[in-house]
């Protein structure tokens, strides 16, 4: 009796779908077909909503508000250039050091530089960075970031004042400031998909390596590292396009100053700054600039995540990675 059981149950595992694992099967993918197409329509309707606000002032500035770095609502002359310029330099300055210590972060929690107890602490600590408040990194930035970067940010002035990047001193918020700031706002996305890229890279890959007579750290720069290079990558556009719609820490550090510069401890601005700042006390001609200027940022993010996912596939494709 217990045999003819244990047949009729392994058999109902093995046998063929019923009617109602069709219906699941069918439901689910329809489902997540749907969700897909919900998401494209949303963005297509956030696209729309915005461009018909802003086409009065697309009409009344065209190309020239691109180009302008003057934005005087006093006299209606308005030009993003300034934020357009603040957003990409900001934003690629804390790429550059978010990115640097998120990956270096991900290689030291994934392969076994710490114990494991004291690498779950780690791992704990940094997904909690990622649910701080955006103001309290502002203020955070404002009494601790800017006094601690000011006297070194003078010295290089006096010292190396004759380079571009160091031509100002830091009287108060600044490029610098806010893009360290960004950096640690970025850190825990850039940190978490990086540990999973690396944590999908093979045991055997990893023994391969060590087998031909690697050493540790060559079998991570140089096996490791390209095989998970596509996830990694991934999670840099992921923080790219976080500090590209960044707001209020941002609008805090940067010092909301119209003007394109090298320098990173001069005050600059955002196009996410411009627009949480100006639209509370617009009047209608501001307001439809304003739109333009959002309609630029969501342009702009866009196509940094395609161009990312473009090259991602590209860097991948010629190292022989597959990507879904």
């Amino acid at each position: 009796m217990k045999r003819f059981e244990q047949f009729s149950a392994s058999d109902a595992i093995s046998g063929p779908p019923s009617k109602a694992d069709y219906w699941v099967d069918r439901s689910f993918r329809t489902v997540t077909h749907l969700c897909a197409w919900l998401i494209l329509a949303i963005v297509i309707a956030l696209l729309w909503q915005i461009g018909e606000k802003a086409i009065p002032a697309i009409r009344d500035y065209h190309l020239g508000f691109l180009t302008s770095a003057v934005w005087d609502a006093n006299k209606d002359q308005f030009g993003i250039l300034a934020e357009i310029w603040g957003t990409l330099y900001s934003s690629i300055l804390g790429l550059i050091i978010g990115g640097f210590f998120g990956v270096v972060m991900a290689i030291f929690l994934t392969q076994d530089f710490l114990p494991p107890l004291l690498a779950a602490f780690f791992r704990t600590i940094v997904e909690l960075l990622a649910a701080i408040p955006s103001v309290v990194y502002g203020l955070w930035g404002i009494f601790v970031v800017v006094p601690v970067l000011r006297p070194v940010a003078n010295w290089l002035n006096e010292t190396l004042g004759w380079i571009p990047l160091f031509s100002t001193t830091l009287s108060g918020p600044g490029l610098l400031p806010a893009a360290l700031v960004l950096a640690i706002m970025i850190l825990p996305t850039i940190a978490a998909v990086s540990q999973d890229a690396l944590r999908l890279v093979p045991y055997r890959t990893k023994e391969a390596a060590y087998g031909l007579g690697t050493t540790r750290w060559e079998a991570i720069l140089r096996v490791l590292l390209p095989t998970a290079s596509a996830g990694i990558f991934g999670a840099l556009v992921l923080g790219f396009g976080r500090a590209l719609g960044e707001t209020m820490a941002v609008a805090m550090l940067i010092g909301n100053s119209n003007q394109i510069t090298l320098s990173l401890f001069s005050p600059a601005n955002t196009l996410a700054a411009l627009l949480a700042l100006n639209f509370p006390e617009a009047g209608k001609v501001e307001v439809r600039a304003l739109m333009y200027a959002a309609l630029v940022l969501l342009l702009i993010t866009l196509l940094v995540n395609m161009l990312g996912t473009a090259l991602m596939h590209r860097t991948s494709k010629a190292l022989g990675v597959k990507t879904r």
